[in-house]
């Protein structure tokens, strides 16, 4: 592994444990060339997914940037990092699961919706507003009506 400070390419693992768990495993690791740590984390990835966006591009799927969206929907909600994590891994496996290896991003936004709705209303309700994009607040009463309604 190589190190993100400075470059140097043989690294030394300090310490291994399960992380998520069992989902993944952290290694804290130390750079002989400066001298600086920094901790890793190895997942499984059943397979590469690429993502099919609305105007038909394809991009590599982004794990970090689908943690970001959950994340940002859980700000200040009572959700530790750890937990948040095994959010973010569960959307990733039902993904890579339940597609082939290409992803349409609508399929990845409904995903999370339905995730969130199971794990926490205002996450819910919060991604929903960006997601489905929300212009005006008779948009939120309109969506809230629904929850009720259902």
């Amino acid at each position: 592994m190589r190190c993100p400070f400075c470059g140097h390419e043989d690294t030394q693992v300090k310490d291994s444990r399960p992380a998520e768990d069992g989902g993944a495993i952290r290694r804290r690791r130390s750079c002989p060339a400066c001298g600086n740590r920094f901790t890793t984390f190895e997942r499984v990835q059943l397979r590469e997914l690429v993502v099919i966006k609305t105007d038909g591009r394809r991009v590599p799927f982004d794990r970090d940037k689908l943690a970001r969206s959950v994340r940002v929907a859980l700000r200040k909600r009572p959700f530790d990092d750890e937990r948040i994590e095994r959010i973010v891994t569960g959307i990733q496996r039902r993904l890579e699961v339940e597609a082939d290896s290409e992803v349409p991003s609508r399929r990845i936004g409904e995903v999370v919706m339905e995730t969130l709705r199971d794990v926490d209303e205002v996450a819910y309700v919060r991604f929903a507003s960006v997601y489905r994009n929300f212009r005006e607040a008779k948009d939120f009463r309109q969506f809230l009506g629904q929850i009720d309604g259902s």
